[in-house]
C-alpha cells in the first residue's frame, strides 16, 4: 500500500511527488506520456523557445537603430524546431533525474481509477491511501463549421510546423493566440487575429488589452475584436474565413488557421463518472481549500480543477495538496498569482485589475509610469509600455500590471508586494539600482501618492 498515488507528471504532479517524498511519503507517479506535462512538452517551454527566435529576428530586422547593417536575412523553421526539441529534451532529462534521486517510483501507462484506493495501470493494480489527480488539460475545440479541414490546427500542432506559413489566421485573442501572433509575425507570417469579445486578453486588466491592440497594429498584425467566426471553407490552395464583425461581414484568405479557443480538463479514461467525483458545468473537478474532492482520499490540482490554469499555480497547488495530506494546513495565495504573456512587448499582471476592484466596490488609487521615461528601456530600444500599480484606501497594494520590456521578470517584485499586502508607503524607501527597468516599478508605486520623481506633475505642460 502506497501513501500516495499521483496520476499525471506535469508541473503539478511531479512537484507534488518530490514534496511528498520530502515529507516521508511512499509515492508512485503514473504518467502515460512524458513528465513535464503540457508546459514542458507542448506549452510554456516550446513557445518560449520560438519566442526567443522571434526576438532575435526582430532585433536583426531593427539593427539599423543600433547602427548595424544586416543583409540577406533568412530563417530556418525546421532548425528552430530542432533547437526547441533539444531544450525540451534536456529539461525532461533533468526532471527524470530529480524524480529518481528523490526516490519517486514511476509507472508509464494509462491509469484507470477503480476506487478511491485502487488504480489500474498496464493490467496491474496499484493501491494507495491517497490519490492525487493532476491530469491537466487539452486544447478546446470550437463549434465552427470547417474546423476539421486540413490546415486548421491547434496549438500543439502549431509547435510542430517545419515552415513559417505566409499567412496565418488565429481564432482567439487570449494568451495563446496573441503569443503565436507575435512569434509568427516576427518570423515572417502575415497574421490576422479574430477575437469574439470586445477586448483582447479579457482575463487581465482591460488597459493591458487596449494597449496591446495598439502595439499589435504597429507590428502590422490585423486584429478584429467583437468578431464571431462563422465558418472556415477550403479554397484553391488556401483557406477562407468568414466572420461577423462590428462593421459587418469579414472575409479573409489564409494558409493556416490556428484555433486558440482555450483549454478543457483532461480526464479521458480515468473512470471518474463511476466514482461520483463532483465536477462543475465546464467539467472541471471541484475541490476544497485542501484540494480534496468530495470523495475522501481523492485530491486534484492544476488545470483539471480550472481556475488559474498556469504551470506555476499547478506546482503551488501540488505542494499545498501533499502538505495538507501531511497535516500542515497549507493554503495557496490566490490573491497574488502572477500571470505572464510573452507577446511583443511582454505583459505581466498580479493581483486585482481595475475592473475587479470596481466590481467588488473597493476604493483604490492608481500609480503609473511609462517606460518611455526609463533610461534602461530607451537604451534597449524598448521604450513602449508602462507599469500600473493599484492601492486601496488603506494604501495596501492590491494589483500590479506591466506591459513592456521584461515584464515577466519585473512582476515577481510586484507579486511579493501583493502577496504580503505591503503598503505603497513601505515600498517608497526601497532603493532600486540605476539604470534598470525596475525603476519604472518604484516610480509607479510613488505615483500612487503623486510622488514620482521622473513624471511631470499633473496639469503642467
Amino acid at each position: 500500500m502506497k501513501d500516495l498515488i499521483i496520476i499525471g507528471g506535469g508541473p503539478g504532479g511531479y512537484v507534488a511527488a518530490i514534496r511528498a517524498r520530502q515529507l516521508g511519503m511512499n509515492v508512485v507517479l503514473v504518467e502515460k506520456d512524458r513528465v513535464g506535462g503540457v508546459c514542458l512538452n507542448r506549452g510554456c517551454i516550446p513557445t518560449k523557445s520560438y519566442y526567443r527566435n522571434a526576438l532575435a529576428m526582430r532585433d536583426i530586422c531593427n539593427s539599423l537603430e543600433f547602427n548595424i547593417q544586416a543583409e540577406n536575412i533568412s530563417f530556418d523553421m525546421a532548425g528552430a524546431r530542432e533547437r526547441k526539441n533539444k531544450i525540451v529534451s534536456d529539461l525532461l532529462a533533468g526532471i527524470e533525474k530529480l524524480l529518481k534521486s528523490n526516490g519517486v517510483e514511476r509507472i508509464n501507462g494509462q491509469a484507470e481509477v477503480i476506487d478511491k484506493n485502487t488504480v489500474l495501470v498496464n493490467g496491474q493494480y496499484v493501491q494507495g491511501r491517497n490519490l492525487l489527480l493532476a491530469t491537466g488539460s487539452v486544447p478546446a475545440s470550437l463549434p465552427i463549421p470547417g474546423i476539421e479541414l486540413p490546415g486548421v490546427i491547434n496549438s500543439d500542432q502549431m509547435l510542430e510546423m517545419d515552415r513559417v506559413p505566409p499567412r496565418l489566421a488565429i481564432v482567439g485573442g487570449g494568451v495563446i493566440g496573441l503569443e503565436f501572433a507575435c512569434i509568427f509575425n516576427s518570423l515572417g507570417s502575415q497574421v490576422e487575429v479574430f477575437e469574439y469579445l470586445p477586448y483582447l486578453l479579457n482575463s487581465l486588466d482591460n488597459e493591458l488589452g487596449k494597449r496591446m491592440l495598439v502595439f499589435l497594429k504597429k507590428q502590422k498584425i490585423n486584429v478584429h475584436t467583437s468578431a464571431w467566426v462563422e465558418k472556415v471553407a477550403a479554397g484553391h490552395s488556401f483557406l477562407k474565413i468568414t466572420a461577423s464583425g462590428k462593421k459587418g461581414l469579414i472575409q479573409s484568405e489564409t494558409d493556416v488557421v490556428l484555433v486558440a479557443g482555450g483549454r478543457k480538463p483532461y480526464v479521458e479514461g480515468l473512470n471518474l463518472e463511476q466514482l461520483g467525483i463532483e465536477r462543475d458545468e465546464a467539467g472541471f473537478l471541484k475541490v476544497d481549500q485542501s484540494f480534496a474532492t468530495n470523495i475522501e482520499g481523492i485530491y486534484a490540482i492544476g488545470d483539471v480543477i480550472g481556475g488559474f490554469m498556469l504551470a506555476h499555480v499547478a506546482s503551488e497547488e501540488g505542494l499545498a495538496a501533499v502538505e495538507n495530506m501531511a497535516g500542515l494546513h497549507t493554503r495557496v495565495h490566490y490573491h497574488a498569482v502572477p500571470a505572464c504573456v510573452f507577446t511583443i512587448p511582454e505583459i505581466a499582471s498580479t493581483g486585482m485589475s481595475e475592473e475587479e476592484a470596481r466590481k467588488q466596490g473597493i476604493e483604490y488609487r492608481t500609480g503609473k509610469f511609462q517606460f518611455a521615461a526609463n533610461g534602461k528601456a530607451l537604451t534597449m530600444g524598448e521604450g513602449q509600455g508602462m507599469v500600473k500599480v493599484l492601492a486601496d484606501k488603506d494604501d495596501v497594494i492590491i494589483g500590479v500590471h506591466i506591459i513592456g520590456p521584461h515584464a515577466s521578470d519585473l512582476i515577481s517584485e510586484g507579486t511579493m508586494m501583493v502577496k504580503n499586502q505591503m503598503k505603497a508607503s513601505e515600498i517608497a524607501g526601497v532603493i532600486h539600482p540605476h539604470p534598470t527597468l525596475g525603476e519604472a516599478l518604484i516610480e509607479a508605486v510613488l505615483d500612487v501618492h503623486g510622488q514620482a520623481i521622473h513624471l511631470t506633475p499633473p496639469g503642467v505642460k
